[in-house]
């Protein structure tokens, strides 16, 4: 299919160009110009094009446990947020740490409305003792290391991991925890877990991951990407770091942005995630950190739930669904801190340079992934007309400006607005 975007505002983080004028695709790629009459012009006056999200930390739930999600119904949700290749997070039912998992699930990927990576689990099992085959797992095709849903247990295994990371060219991205402060807690820590008289998880058990996972980069020289940031001592960690070296990364999340552990005076546990949202000052260094370079990337760390698995605030597990949110959130959180350019920046340049896949570009010739969206169209969130399979949304009833109209996924338009 040959397209033609006209008269829209094409925004390249990349190759810094804020213009209006006509976006070419064609055969799946990217174009100067068609080769001939587009078989489809569109007129996109008022809207952005800019490149698809890329969005580094998702829980597709598949394989294992596809009543809450699957590669198909997170990747149709993906499409409606803007969102065209995903890293897929490896703690699966049965982990993510066989070659064969890791063929099976990017060969039945193929066919999805998004561009699917996935990580591979640093240890067997995810438990923390033993290192998987990391060159095994590369040649499968895994792009990335992680245990995530808690750190890797053992700091010499981490010390291991980074060094074979760095020596095979995997990111390894960390999921930063102190177990044992954050053992039992419900939220974070502070006036409104000690109000509820609810066991709160202290920032400390953030910040403790967070510095270990530096020491041990900083040690060997190695890179490490730090997953979902949560608190203001990560960020000061990541900033002092980052101003003496290390080559850290990391990212954090929408919900974090525009949220904090106020909303869990509801007792809704579509608002219960790990790390737990934290009080205004947190939401303010995140901010914070994100105008200023400490954090490199915005990621979703999509992650469904079945409704009755959510409606006991005590026993539901932690997280929130994201992606088809995500694009909408953010700019609703930082227009006026960030400008487009810079968003795109930390949604989709920043995060391919990191996970070192294509994306964040428009470049002729580059995988025809791109989103359009109306940067001020207002709309409210309704869980029920969301496209994937779980509906916790912790944005469920806000009202977000910022509205994707459609999604070219490599040159395929798998989502429009006025045909959903």
């Amino acid at each position: 299919m040959r397209y033609e975007l006209k008269n829209v505002r094409i925004l390249d983080p990349v190759r810094r160009v804020d213009q209006v004028g006509s976006l070419f695709l064609e055969d799946g790629r990217m174009a100067a110009a068609l080769s001939g009459e587009p078989d489809q012009a569109m007129d996109c006056a008022g809207l952005v094009a800019a490149p698809g999200l890329v969005d580094m930390h998702v829980h597709l739930r598949d394989p294992g446990q596809t009543h809450k999600e699957d590669l198909f119904t997170a990747c149709k949700a993906a499409a409606a947020g803007g969102v065209t290749s995903l890293l897929a997070m490896p703690n699966t039912a049965p982990p993510m740490d066989s070659p064969e998992l890791v063929r099976d699930l990017l060969a039945r990927a193929r066919e999805a409305d998004a561009t699917v990576y996935t990580a591979a689990c640093v240890t067997r099992g995810i438990r923390g003792q033993e290192l998987t085959d990391f060159a095994a797992l590369k040649a499968a095709g895994a792009i990335a290391l992680s245990d995530d849903g808690k750190p890797v247990g053992r700091s010499s295994c981490l010390l291991e991991a980074l060094e074979r990371a760095k020596e095979l060219g995997l990111t390894l991205t960390a999921h930063c925890e102190d177990l044992d402060l954050a053992s039992g807690g419900l939220m974070n820590q502070g006036e409104v877990s000690r109000r509820l008289g609810l066991k709160g998880v202290p920032r400390a058990a953030e910040d403790c991951g967070v510095a270990r996972e530096i020491a041990a980069a900083a040690s060997l020289g190695a890179r490490v990407h730090i997953c979902h940031v949560s608190t203001r001592g990560s960020v000061a960690l990541i900033r002092e770091a980052k101003a003496r070296g290390v080559a850290v990364t990391a990212e954090t999340c929408p919900h974090y942005l525009l949220l904090t552990d106020q909303a869990l005076e509801s007792m809704d546990a579509d608002f219960r995630m790990n790390p737990p949202l934290g009080d205004e000052a947190d939401r303010q260094a995140l901010l914070e950190g994100l105008a200023d370079g400490t954090l490199d990337a915005i990621s979703t760390d999509h992650a469904p739930h079945t409704p009755e698995e959510k409606a006991d605030f005590i026993t539901a597990p932690n997280g929130s669904i994201g992606m088809e949110t995500s694009l909408a959130a953010v700019l609703t959180a930082l227009t006026g801190r960030l400008g487009l350019g810079q968003i795109m920046e930390k949604m989709s340049a920043n995060p391919a340079r990191i996970l070192n896949i294509p994306g964040g570009s428009l470049e002729p010739g580059v995988p025809g992934d791109v989103v359009l969206f109306d940067p001020a169209r207002k709309w409210t969130v309704d869980p029920d007309k969301l496209h994937g399979r779980s509906k916790n949304t912790p944005f469920k009833g806000m009202e977000l400006t910022g509205r994707v109209v459609m999604t070219f996924s490599r040159g395929r338009l798998v989502y429009r607005l006025d045909q959903n």
